[in-house]
């Protein structure tokens, strides 16, 4: 279970301060797949970089399993997979295998452990062919589902993902949806943050929709569409951005 409560995140940039959250609370149940919408800059990525450790609210407090994620920061890191954007945080001299053994070696995973989870993950997102070659020469795409499977090598319990799929061919992108949906059977806890919405429409069964840093609406995607009376999601997006509250 995610818990946010009255979190918010300012940064001063000369002599302005910048509110890039403001006052956002809610609930994320175990197992529960919740989509993060909202457009450039709405305070998305400095959302998750909170929930993983990587910045600390301004004020307001975040748990994981009841567990204040700051006082036991190295604890909640082992226990989450965080994949954010465009930052792969792959070594370009090593090969995808080796990269991959490095990042598991830092979650404390064995030899054995660590050799059955990089064959897992290279053969549910086709790597087998470039496992062994160095990152340094790899497409976007190939990058990308090497920055996935090192999201996932230590078996997280909850999963942040800002749009995992950026890259990513058609095969390898259905692929990947394909994967969100086991990691829910498995109990998974993820937050996925997308701007396709059929990707969201597929795949999430909750929204945090956020707009200047403030809340606009959470809930059940089925309480949007009622609330909305429209099952189209770009539109309604849209159209709470334009109104800017619940």
């Amino acid at each position: 279970m995610i818990e946010v409560t009255n979190v918010s995140r300012s940064f001063k940039e000369k002599k302005t301060v910048i509110d890039a959250v403001k006052d956002l609370s809610f609930t994320i149940s175990k197992g529960e797949v919740v989509g993060l919408l909202g457009e450039n800059g709405a305070g998305k990525t400095t959302l998750l970089r909170m929930i993983s450790t990587m910045l600390e609210p301004t004020d307001g407090q975040i748990f994981i399993n009841g567990i204040d994620i700051h006082k036991e920061p190295m604890k909640i890191k082992r226990s989450i997979g965080v994949l954010f954007g465009s930052e792969t945080g792959l070594y370009d001299r090593l090969t995808a295998r080796e990269n991959l053994a490095y990042f598991a070696k830092l979650y404390g995973l064995g030899s054995h452990e660590t050799k059955n989870r990089i064959d897992y993950l290279a053969a549910r997102f086709g790597m087998k062919e470039f496992l062994d070659r160095k990152v340094g020469g790899f497409s976007k795409g190939m990058r990308q589902k090497v920055t996935i499977a090192r999201t996932l090598i230590h078996d997280p319990d909850v999963i942040l993902l800002d749009e995992p799929t950026t890259g990513l061919d058609i095969t390898s992108a259905n692929m990947f949806r394909e994967l969100i949906h086991q990691l829910k059977k498995e109990g998974k806890t993820i937050i996925f943050s997308s701007h396709i919405m059929e990707e969201v429409k597929q795949l999430c069964e909750s929204i945090i929709m956020i707009h200047k840093g403030q809340m606009v609406f959470e809930g059940h995607i089925e309480q949007l569409y009622k609330e909305e009376e429209s099952t189209d999601l770009n539109y309604i997006f849209m159209s709470r951005l334009v109104r800017g509250n619940r």
